[in-house]
């Protein structure tokens, strides 16, 4: 309960203007791995040799605050989480393509919540239509698509929007899909780049409150450590 008071608080402090002129709640979704000595905290084994617990962190963009975070045994799959996560409807949720089920993104896109992520680079679709592309932008390709595949098209049997956008940082196309078909292609890409603010949170968490000190072995310890530092 404490932790919500904290929250609530944090909430009405004034971080400044918005990034982006849309209403929607903009979240970004994602885990990370914290290792272990696993002659220590036997009972989070992760490898062999190794212990870890992951934590999958909600990051709710209106200040970057984090609203949700659930540890699970290091080995736990990131999107066993996410199918059990609720958003509200119109929200948008930024995820890395490890993430990528399509049966959970129907079943968000059937709630009215929307998802941008990266397209994997076997995915297999044909191209339903072209939409414009703004010109001096970073934008490549724009457009319309459906899965092909009998089993991907069962899971997600609509349309999804693909783009081909220009990292210029890393030199080298990324190619996004998403369900958002409203929104410019531009802002699209902007909402993918700013998920990079729950890598900083992360790396904030590991290197600067030094989340590997603990206070005790056992997993109560261990929990305590961890949501006080998030």
């Amino acid at each position: 309960m404490a932790v919500y008071q904290l929250l609530g608080k944090c909430r009405q402090l004034d971080f400044g203007k918005r990034r982006f002129r849309f209403k929607n709640k903009l979240f970004s979704l994602d885990a990370t791995v914290i290792e272990l000595c696993a002659s220590l905290f036997d009972w989070a084994k992760f490898r062999q040799t190794k212990g870890a617990v992951k934590l999958h962190l909600l990051l709710d963009h209106d200040g970057y605050l984090p609203v949700f975070a659930h540890i699970t045994d290091g080995r736990v799959h990131e999107v066993k989480v996410a199918q059990s996560m609720i958003f509200p409807p119109g929200s948008i949720v930024a995820i890395e393509k490890g993430y990528i089920d399509y049966e959970l993104f129907w079943r968000w896109t059937e709630g009215g919540v929307f998802f941008v992520t990266r397209q994997k680079d076997n995915a297999h679709y044909r191209v339903l239509e072209g939409k414009p592309i703004p010109k001096n932008r970073n934008i490549m390709s724009d457009q319309i698509i459906e899965l092909e595949g009998f089993y991907s098209y069962q899971k997600y049997p609509g349309p999804l929007r693909r783009l081909e956008v220009w990292d210029k940082e890393n030199e080298k196309v990324i190619v996004l899909l998403t369900n958002q078909m409203t929104f410019g292609s531009t802002t699209i890409a902007a909402i993918y780049k700013d998920r990079w603010q729950i890598e900083i949170f992360f790396k904030t968490i590991k290197q600067k409150l030094r989340i590997k000190t603990f206070v005790g072995t056992s997993p109560n310890a261990l929990l305590i450590r961890i949501w006080t530092a998030s």
